[in-house]
């Protein structure tokens, strides 16, 4: 439900109300879904849905968790500069929780990063760069755990990566599926890691083989079928995303007219009819892809070696798509809690409230929560 006309124009919402929007959407999720594991102090895992709690024989989604570490360091870099923690003095913050969350996702998976999905481990490589990062800045020093991280998963990417198809990375383990969602991350890995060539391989293949000259938009990939590929052209959200993310990692003038032009795509193709809003991709795994799409849409708002009017337009379409998750949003304040503190519920749809796609009763995913928030985060760099 976008913003009415009696609300401010979104670029007038100072970046400090989309802060306190984000930290109300990290104190709901920690809260709500951030458990321990086995109950074992220092740990902290995410709950596949609310009302709900976490098993170590349920449902096991690795990425799910990659994206949690990722929202706490956006978390965690707003408290630096703020100076204060999302969730009060008295409770842990951000980076401590995500460096936790990072140490628990190795406990629940067997006690191992390695994962039978090649995107999913690209994902959580990229948060723990990020967790480094805040670690760096934040002067404090940074964990082996994550250095042992890169190198494991950097073994993994190499092995994924092959010339089987002309190139590209395969998408798990079974090697019978190269696509965007696993070789588009991969290339951000390795552009972010000093190794260029090999992202700009990779990005060489995508847009060889799988963008869409019509649309500009990249499919999601070619599967191996009885020795032949075969296209799979399903357009998605969050593909786009890490394409994006790469294109202005590596930074030549090649990449950022082409990320220009990826921009551009996005706004024609991916959002809501009439609206600025980027769709949303249902529930599920799919309750992520436009979290993820925003993240990398605003640092092309923040990349000044673009375009002002490509700037400009990445900043409508996360400011419009956040405040339609924020504006949709449901408010319940548990029995025994501060009203202070509401639980938010966000929509997976946002042109839906979230009392009509989450009625009462139905269970809450994690998924589509850390994507609002997501949303909320990218809206707060923006200021």
């Amino acid at each position: 439900m976008p913003s009415t006309s009696a609300e401010p124009p979104l670029s007038a919402v100072p970046a400090a109300v989309w802060g306190e929007r984000a930290d109300a959407a990290a104190r709901s999720v920690t809260r709500t879904f951030g458990k321990r594991l086995l109950f074992l102090p220092g740990t902290h895992i995410g709950a596949v849905s609310f009302p709900g709690r976490f098993s170590l024989i349920g449902p096991w989604h690795y990425w799910w968790q990659a994206h949690y570490v990722d929202c706490l360091v956006d978390a965690g870099r707003r408290e630096l500069a703020s100076g204060s923690r999302f969730d009060g003095a008295s409770r842990p913050s951000a980076g401590r929780l995500a460096s936790r969350l990072v140490t628990t996702i190795r406990f629940r998976n067997r006690f191992r990063f390695v994962n039978h999905f090649y995107d999913d481990m690209a994902w959580l490589a990229l948060s723990t760069l990020r967790l480094e990062e805040l670690a760096r800045e934040t002067r404090k020093p940074g964990r082996r755990r994550n250095a042992y991280v890169r190198r494991c998963l950097t073994l993994q990417f190499d092995s994924a990566a092959t010339e089987d198809l002309g190139g590209g990375t395969y998408w798990s383990t079974a090697r019978d599926f190269k696509n965007t969602p696993a070789t588009a991350p991969i290339a951000l890995y390795f552009a972010r890691t000093g190794q260029r060539d090999k992202a700009k391989a990779l990005v060489a293949w995508l847009n060889t083989r799988l963008l869409n000259q019509d649309t500009g938009l990249y499919m999601d990939g070619l599967r191996i079928r009885n020795g032949e590929p075969v296209l799979e052209s399903a357009v998605y959200t969050y593909n786009q995303g890490p394409v994006l993310g790469a294109l202005l990692e590596l930074g030549g003038a090649v990449e950022l007219e082409r990320a220009s032009r990826l921009i551009e795509a996005i706004g024609r193709g991916l959002t809501l009819p009439g609206t600025g809003v980027v769709r949303c991709e249902g529930t599920g795994d799919g309750g992520l892809f436009t979290g993820i799409l925003l993240r990398y849409l605003a640092l092309a708002v923040r990349d000044a070696r673009l375009p002002e009017s490509t700037r400009s337009a990445a900043r409508d379409l996360v400011l419009s798509t956040a405040e339609a998750l924020w504006t949709g949003r449901l408010e319940r304040t548990p029995r025994g809690q501060e009203a202070s503190s509401p639980r938010l519920i966000f929509s997976s749809d946002p042109q839906r409230p979230a009392g009509e796609t989450y009625p009462a009763g139905s269970a809450v995913e994690l998924s589509t929560q850390l994507q609002a928030w997501m949303a909320l985060e990218a809206a707060a760099t923006l200021g």
